[in-house]
């Protein structure tokens, strides 16, 4: 199939090209490189562009003949989203609106959309099924959750056919070694506890130890970023105009800071020193995915479900690239 992958140049957008091409799809990444990265990118594949631009994009769907577009294009920082919603609201909603009208206008009826599980806000139901009342409490989930709502809308008037994958924490790198996690500013824990033992940071902080959960940590469900980019290729061949996926990527196994900080102490033989500071708002004591329904219906299979493997692959990146794509 030819698919444009709309912010692919990004973390898990590059890792789901790379993984598309193995796979025997033509592959072009539409991407502003305004926060990825040119070096995550496959020679030739690079189309440099914004969403908003509706004569380009029109115009690569058209002459590039595109089946189906992945849409990775969005900010993604909790934190920032609450201190510039304005940004927010502009890149991850006008610039999607322009994005479907695109598609629409040039006949493109297949899109799998990144969506996140932060579109629930603060669910009382662990583990957390696809049915579970979407209130996000940011305006990061906030815009995800409009744009879903847009996508029911387009598949019922215009006939689209489209699958939102609600993330959970996307994690790890490349078996390969050869790309990876490269935020600026960084603000994932797996890759900021790496940090650590690269020496690039003195301590890791833990935001607070007084939540409901054993070790009285935050508890998360780290998912692989390759087994995230499998998700996306089994969503890709369910889907035909007119046809609404909604699933959970998750492990549905989860993990505190302690047991992220210990994991990767485990794997990088580095004592990472930690430190308790308040914490910060927002923060739910414990989100983990029910997976049940992409399992049974995609047979979707994580290839990575113990911690220290996915540790392992994030830390060859990180040692092999300290420096992020700086270092390619």
């Amino acid at each position: 199939m030819r698919i444009m992958i709309a912010g692919g140049a990004g973390y898990v957008g590059s890792h789901t090209t790379r993984l598309l091409a193995e796979a025997g799809h033509e592959t072009w990444v539409y991407d502003n490189l305004s926060r990825g990265h040119q070096g995550a990118v496959l020679p030739g594949q690079l189309i440099r562009g914004e969403l908003e631009d509706r004569p380009l994009l029109e115009s690569v769907l058209r002459e590039k003949r595109i089946e189906a577009v992945m849409h990775f294009a969005a900010f993604i920082e909790v934190g920032e989203s609450v201190v510039d919603p304005a940004r927010y609201y502009q890149n991850n909603l006008v610039a999607t609106l322009s994005l479907l009208e695109a598609m629409r206008s040039v006949g493109v009826q297949r899109l799998v959309f990144s969506s996140t599980a932060a579109t629930y806000g603060e669910p009382e139901t662990i583990p957390i099924p696809e049915d579970t009342p979407q209130k996000p409490i940011n305006p990061y989930g906030f815009t995800k959750l409009v744009v879903e709502h847009a996508l029911a809308d387009y598949a019922a008037a215009y006939n689209l056919g489209y699958a939102a994958l609600r993330y959970f924490n996307a994690s790890g790198a490349s078996p390969s070694g050869q790309i990876g996690e490269d935020h600026r500013p960084e603000s994932h824990l797996i890759p900021l506890v790496l940090q650590v033992a690269l020496g690039q940071r003195k301590e890791i902080r833990i935001f607070g130890d007084d939540f409901p959960t054993p070790d009285g940590t935050c508890i998360r469900d780290y998912v692989h970023v390759n087994d995230i980019g499998q998700a996306h290729i089994l969503a890709l061949s369910r889907l035909e105009p007119g046809v609404q996926l909604k699933y959970n990527l998750g492990v549905g196994q989860g993990f505190s800071v302690r047991q992220v900080i210990d994991a990767c102490r485990t794997v990088t033989g580095h004592p990472i020193p930690a430190v308790v500071t308040p914490r910060r708002d927002g923060d739910a004591p414990v989100l983990i995915a029910d997976s049940t329904k992409v399992r049974e219906e995609l047979h979707w299979v994580p290839q990575f479900d113990q911690l220290e493997a996915t540790v392992e692959t994030a830390w060859r990146w990180h040692r092999s690239h300290p420096h992020g794509y700086a270092d390619a």
